[in-house]
C-alpha cells in the first residue's frame, strides 16, 4: 500500500468512526468505499490516522486507537 492510498483510507477512517462503531462495522464502512482493502491495511492506516490526527480530533483518534489495539492483538493471537 503506497503513502496516498494509506491517506485516502485513514481519511474515510476519520469521516466514518463512531464511539458505538464496532470493529466489524469499521471494517465494512471502509470496505464500502475501498473494496480491495484488506484488514491489515485497514488496521495500519487506523495508526497512521491516529498519528496524523493526534492534535484534533480527540474523540475520534481514541476510538481509532482503541480499534487498531483490538486488531492488531487479535491478528497476533490468531
Amino acid at each position: 500500500m503506497d503513502t496516498a492510498e494509506m491517506q485516502a483510507i485513514a481519511d474515510t477512517l476519520m469521516r466514518v468512526v463512531t464511539p458505538d462503531m464496532t470493529p466489524k462495522q469499521l471494517i465494512k464502512a471502509v470496505k464500502a468505499q475501498h473494496p480491495k482493502v484488506s484488514k491489515k491495511d485497514v488496521v495500519r492506516a487506523a495508526f497512521f490516522s491516529i498519528i496524523a490526527n493526534a492534535e484534533g480530533e480527540h474523540g475520534k483518534v481514541k476510538n481509532l486507537q482503541a480499534f487498531a489495539i483490538a486488531e492488531r492483538t487479535a491478528d497476533e493471537a490468531a
